[in-house]
């Protein structure tokens, strides 16, 4: 199992994908009659979908997998009796087939089998390789966690005061939640090909007049250097690389691991966090009701 793609539904959807696609180093993949679909440089066929709303959204996150593992989470979803869908055929690129299965808090994740899977392109130093984690806000962490865990069969890999990380594969974390009053997208984050291709890109941005909000710096769980910046579509996303790969043999971390010194709030501390502006992105996207996704 693994995360394949982010679901977004907002305003002016061709003014994202303008930017995604030229600035931040995604590559459009296909369009339906209501939605364009951009890929990395990884084997997913995409890993955006972005289609015109009247409001910033989420519609889903999207994990996929085997046959026999998509088969499993539906069978685990219909055993746990939570809210999902029966599994159909989806109009995107990769044909996927699979279902939606609804969180403790609205939350919309989807699990499917590529019908037509995409083969991997070469790789280019000032493109993203994959989606590698969606991170989440959450008003009752500890809940969305159990659910990640004993709902979808995730494994918790480390906890620090605010935040539970979760992964479904050997990457460290594919999913977090973290302590807010509300259920929100925290941010995106997309994995690079080295430190280099992190610190490129971030000055990249900056040419492109996008300072970032926070880094360059390197967090304690998942070990990852990182840059984020508010998006000119209003999200949060991430430049990441060297995210660590773990096994069952990971000890779950807890927040005793994770504590810094007075104001540092990473592992270098080279950079301030704008935490005013960050937090104001942090609360903008919204999933959708599930009965309303689509």
């Amino acid at each position: 199992m693994r995360l394949r793609s982010v679901e977004l539904e907002l305003p002016q959807a061709e003014v994202a994908r303008q930017f995604l696609t030229e600035v931040w180093g995604l590559i459009e993949a296909g369009r339906t009659a209501g939605s364009v679909f951009l890929r990395a440089t990884g084997d997913h066929p995409y890993v955006m979908a972005l289609s015109d709303s009247n409001a910033p959204t989420i519609a889903s996150i999207t994990f996929s997998g085997t046959e026999d593992e998509i088969q499993r989470m539906f069978e685990r979803a219909a055993t746990a009796d939570v809210r999902h869908d029966e599994r159909v055929q989806y109009d995107e690129p990769g044909a996927p087939r699979g279902f939606r299965v609804e969180g403790n808090e609205g939350q919309v994740f989807r699990f499917v089998t590529d019908s037509e899977p995409a083969a991997a392109l070469p790789l280019e130093p000032d493109r993203p390789i994959q989606l590698t984690h969606a991170v989440m806000n959450a008003r009752d962490r500890d809940a969305c966690t159990r659910f990640a865990l004993d709902v979808l069969g995730f494994k918790l890999s480390d906890r620090t005061r605010g935040m539970s990380f979760i992964r479904c594969d050997r990457t460290h974390h594919a999913i977090a939640f973290a302590d807010s009053d509300i259920t929100s997208l925290n941010h995106l984050a997309f994995e690079m090909t080295d430190l280099d291709a992190v610190m490129r890109g971030i000055g990249r941005m900056k040419a492109h007049g996008h300072a970032s909000v926070w880094g360059p710096g390197r967090h304690g769980p998942g070990n990852n250097v990182f840059g984020y910046f508010v998006s000119p579509f209003g999200a949060v996303i991430e430049y990441t690389a060297e995210i660590a790969r773990v096994d069952d043999n990971y000890r779950v971390g807890g927040p005793e691991d994770w504590a810094w010194p007075p104001n540092r709030t990473d592992q270098w501390g080279v950079t301030g966090k704008d935490s005013a502006r960050m937090g104001q992105a942090e609360r903008l996207f919204r999933f959708i009701p599930f009965g309303a996704a689509r």
